[in-house]
């Protein structure tokens, strides 16, 4: 067990204030992929980071906003490094991340309960035809209606799909689960 220092828990609440590049209405620690602070030495830091895929294109912006941000702290030394283990998941989006997606007018991914590869159905494009019985639904962030269609499987970034509303007739992103 890694027990962490208070000056290690100061560290993580400023590099995890480091609004994501492609997404700036979250942190890195709402989207949850700034994985670990650590000391090393008396003005040094090592920053562990996930990508949410690996090749993700934003994963240099936000090495270089965090040692922006640890810095302007007072930090000398940091150091970023990119952890591909254990790999990021939709399911590491805290509560108050997938709040704000909604508000932002993106519908949150749903969490996966079972371990594993989330399963991909392909057909018909109907949220109704296209989730498994057992799926949560995928609500409009805008009306809250479960009656929607996908439109394209990749949107604005590879993480996102675009889908239309069949009540209120709006397109919204949905954050893909991963």
């Amino acid at each position: 067990m890694v027990t962490t220092t208070a000056l290690e828990e100061e560290l993580v609440v400023i590099a995890g204030s480091v609004p994501d590049p492609e997404l700036p209405v979250l942190t890195l620690r709402e989207l949850g992929v700034l994985r670990a602070v650590r000391l090393r030495g008396e003005d040094a830091v090592d920053v562990e980071l996930t990508p949410t895929y690996t090749g993700c294109p934003a994963i240099e912006a936000m090495s270089l906003d965090i040692e922006r941000a640890l810095h302007e702290h007072g930090v000398r030394e940091v150091t970023v490094r990119t952890v591909l283990t254990p790999a990021w998941s939709t399911n590491d989006i805290t509560p108050e991340g997938r709040r704000k997606l909604r508000e932002f007018g993106i519908a949150p991914p749903r969490v996966h309960v079972e371990s594993g590869p989330v399963p991909l159905a392909l057909g018909p494009t109907r949220t109704v035809t296209e989730e498994p019985v057992t799926a949560e639904p995928l609500r409009c962030p805008h009306c809250g209606s479960a009656d929607t269609e996908l439109l394209s499987r990749f949107s604005s970034t590879a993480c996102k799909a675009l889908r239309r509303c069949l009540a209120c007739r709006e397109p919204f992103d949905h954050f893909k689960e991963l």
